[in-house]
């Protein structure tokens, strides 16, 4: 008889005592990009913000984004040509990097943001990070496919050895886009094990 007793409260224990959920990790990255790349859009759209509020960033801004296994702490900087020398200098403590490019855009800038993600991927504080470069505005006529992105950013031998994901999206397919978060979160998460390994 006491044996159904003792189930009785081990049971009672368990619906009762759960607390809390886990808290999720947080991890801090840094979202770079040239000026109208679609930073501040893609993020205002996974923190589901209205659009009609996006104005671009002219500084730098910082958005909690969060996702069911975690939350990213995502330091946006503004894309334009004054702004972006002084990119390095909010690289530190990154434990990520997000770069999106405007894959219809002219041939001129994305030969700028080739050159801004290869000094990005050996800048000495970004250079072990994961990346994830977005290829956006994929629903424009003009848009490049991922396989011409990764051959014009030369993306195979730049990057070798280093964990990065390219993946193509666009304001109007935001389950690619949360896939692709997910991946950069997988990217986290190792590194995290890799470290705690150590």
């Amino acid at each position: 008889r006491s044996d159904g007793r003792q189930a009785e409260r081990e049971c009672f224990r368990a619906l009762c005592c759960k607390g809390p959920p886990p808290a999720r990790p947080e991890y801090d990255l840094v979202c770079i990009g040239l000026t109208g790349s679609g930073k501040t859009s893609l993020l205002s759209k996974l923190c589901s913000e209205s659009p009609d509020s996006v104005v671009s960033t002219t500084g730098f801004s910082i958005k909690a984004v969060p996702f069911q296994n975690a939350i990213l702490n995502v330091k946006e900087l503004g894309g334009a040509d004054n702004i972006r020398k002084y990119w390095s200098r909010y690289y530190q403590g990154s434990q990520g990097v997000i770069f999106v490019l405007d894959s219809a855009s002219s041939e001129d800038d994305l030969e700028t943001a080739r050159n801004e993600l290869h000094s990005a991927l050996q800048h000495p504080q970004l250079c072990t990070l994961p990346f994830l470069i977005l290829a956006n505005h994929q629903d424009k006529p003009a848009a490049r496919s991922v396989q011409e992105v990764k051959k014009y950013f030369e993306l195979e031998p730049l990057a070798r050895g280093k964990r990065w994901i390219l993946q193509p999206c666009s304001l109007d397919d935001m389950e690619a886009l949360k896939d692709s978060f997910s991946q950069l979160i997988n990217l986290l998460e190792e590194k995290d094990h890799e470290a705690v390994r150590m």
